[in-house]
């Protein structure tokens, strides 16, 4: 007992440096040869504790109503209806088309699996429009207007205050003006802007399979006049006039027209068939650049 007390006097008392505070324990050491810890340590106080913070919320996408319109008949809106409807059935693009057209709506001929017939002088047929778009976040609404149909769709939009409720819903309205090269086309376009001025988004599409030169579009102002609104700018490439008239006669879609044999549907030949990959890749990426 003597001699184990005259050991622990030669060890100094809380030595910071001693060897037993220096010296590494090894597993095979025995519990009683461990060395304590004689020295006060401070430890740091723990952090307060942090509530998670939770992920912000990812912005709705908004819905967009795409009304395909121009008012004259002839001009090529159902072509570009058509071509519209490929776009968003090629880029997989949930959509909703409706077709104001009686007699012979292409959207209700060649793409009648997503489209629904709608008369433009029923209120509550067009109601369906809206009402789709703000159901359906991110949904895309695609609408060929028939010849004559402005004056009904303004009173509608009018009595129904279409463009206020899209606007409080964040819904999109994009009018997409369809224009050969004749002066109607761009009396008609002034008359749009003149009645909507800013309140609509506004596509203007140059359609050269009714003509290529736009000269009265450039020299009536009106072109200046819906760019500095927002407005873009498609251009939709001349194709040859037998193509589509084939495809027309075997009612059927660019899809189809596309990727068909020679001997099944419209029955393009070779080079047909490449004229119409080239036109719609075209008229594909102009379609893109507007951001559908």
């Amino acid at each position: 007992m003597g001699r184990h007390l005259r050991t622990l006097g030669r060890n100094p008392p809380f030595s910071p440096r001693s060897r037993a505070a220096a010296r590494i324990v090894s597993t095979t050491d025995s519990f009683e040869s461990v060395p304590i810890l004689t020295q006060a340590v401070e430890v740091a106080p723990a952090p307060p504790f942090a509530a998670p913070v939770a992920a912000p919320l990812a912005a709705p996408v908004a819905s967009k109503i795409h009304l395909i319109g121009g008012e004259k008949g002839g001009v090529g809106k159902s072509v570009v209806a058509r071509l519209l409807a490929q776009h968003f059935i090629d880029h997989n693009l949930a959509f909703t088309g409706f077709d104001t057209d009686r007699s012979h709506g292409a959207l209700m001929r060649f793409y009648k699996d997503y489209a629904s017939p709608v008369l433009v002088d029923r209120f509550e047929a067009l109601d369906a429009i809206v009402e789709s778009a703000i159901e359906h976040p991110g949904q895309r609404v695609l609408v060929d207007l028939a010849a004559q149909t402005h004056d009904p769709l303004v009173r509608w939009m009018d009595e129904s205050g279409v463009l206020e409720l899209a606007a409080e819903s964040g819904v999109q309205i994009h009018y997409w003006h369809v224009m050969d090269a004749g002066r109607d086309s761009v009396d008609l376009l002034e008359r749009l802007i003149d009645r909507f001025e800013d309140r609509l988004q506004y596509v203007l599409v140059l359609n050269e399979l009714r003509g290529d030169d736009f000269a009265n579009l450039e020299r009536s102002g009106q072109f200046e006049r819906a760019k500095a609104l927002g407005a873009r700018v498609v251009h939709l490439k001349h194709l040859q006039d037998a193509v589509l008239r084939k495809i027309d006669a075997a009612n059927s879609s660019f899809w189809a027209a596309r990727t068909m044999a020679s001997n099944e549907g419209p029955k393009l030949g070779l080079l047909e068939r490449q004229r119409l990959k080239m036109w719609l890749a075209h008229a594909t990426t102009e379609i893109a650049a507007v951001g559908v």
